[in-house]
């Protein structure tokens, strides 16, 4: 009787455990939609679109943040890139928190119905999921949600563009030399770093979030030449910003940044050190910037 009532039992679990693995099963969606690949972003508009600037050089001396030598050839650099591409471009130096506020939430509120796109560009230091003005910090987050859908209905379905020029940590890259590549040694200026550290935020549809090194490390800039980010997006733009998917010119531009190491700098430690770039895409299309007519 014993072994019988055993014998009920165990197929009676093997009857539940073979129901369970068929209910846990993982459910499929097959949809009827048909995607083009090579679909792109309407790039006919009358405008291109606006573009901001934040460049923090100097900041209250309560923060004790260093001052960013080297970040006004940044400026001036992104803002002849950006005028060659037909962007409307609004560079502000050093403001104030509110300052800064007050600008983002200005041009979230204009009409960008016959513009292609939207970009805004923060050069400083960072810290978390911060960047800071010169006398605070702002959320990127808080940044980025004024030009949700929501918020700003006439870049629903355009790409909106954020480029962070900010260290995003506390580690340098260590250099690898792979068994087929020797990296020739770059000459340049000081070499000093960003502080803190920034986090990769998604942001939403249509958004690509640019940022000047991978979570964690280091970013490094000049104090002559500008930062090692901006100085070769800035000249891969002026080769290849008209002709060139964007995502695949931002490639480019990690290729180039790797490329480079540390080699003066007051901070012996940091001589040899490395930096890679890194962007987040929410694209849902290919972005081309091509020549207006």
């Amino acid at each position: 009787m014993s072994g019988s009532s055993a014998g009920s039992v165990s197929t009676a679990t093997d009857s539940v455990a073979s129901t369970e693995n068929l209910t846990e099963t993982d459910a499929f969606f097959k949809s009827s939609l048909v995607l083009d690949p090579a679909e792109e972003y309407k790039t006919t508009n009358k405008r291109r679109g606006l573009a901001l600037i934040f460049n923090q050089e100097r900041f209250f001396w309560r923060l004790g943040l260093n001052n960013r030598n080297g970040t006004n050839a940044d400026r001036y650099n992104l803002e002849r890139r950006l005028l060659d591409l037909n962007f409307e471009v609004r560079s502000y130096d050093d403001y104030k928190q509110v300052d800064v506020l007050e600008k983002i939430h200005e041009a979230a509120e204009e009409d960008h119905s016959e513009a292609d796109c939207f970009l805004l560009a923060f050069l400083s230091h960072g810290e978390n999921d911060h960047v800071y003005t010169y006398d605070g910090k702002i959320s990127i987050q808080d940044i980025t949600s004024m030009f949700k859908g929501d918020r700003c209905q006439t870049l629903v379905g355009k790409p909106k563009i954020f480029v962070v020029q900010a260290c995003r940590g506390d580690k340098h890259d260590v250099p690898v030399t792979p068994c087929d590549v020797v990296d020739n040694e770059l000459k340049t200026n000081e070499t000093v770093v960003d502080s803190c550290a920034i986090q990769t935020l998604p942001a939403g549809a249509d958004f690509i979030m640019c940022y000047s090194v991978a979570e964690g490390y280091y970013s490094h800039r000049e104090t002559i030449n500008g930062s090692w980010y901006i100085q070769d997006l800035c000249e891969l733009l002026q080769k290849y910003g008209s002709s060139l998917e964007f995502t695949e010119l931002l490639t480019l531009v990690n290729r180039k940044v790797s490329m480079r190491r540390v080699g003066n700098s007051n901070d012996r430690s940091a001589i040899g050190k490395k930096q890679v770039p890194c962007f987040a895409s929410m694209l849902t299309k290919k972005l081309y910037f091509r020549p207006k007519k």
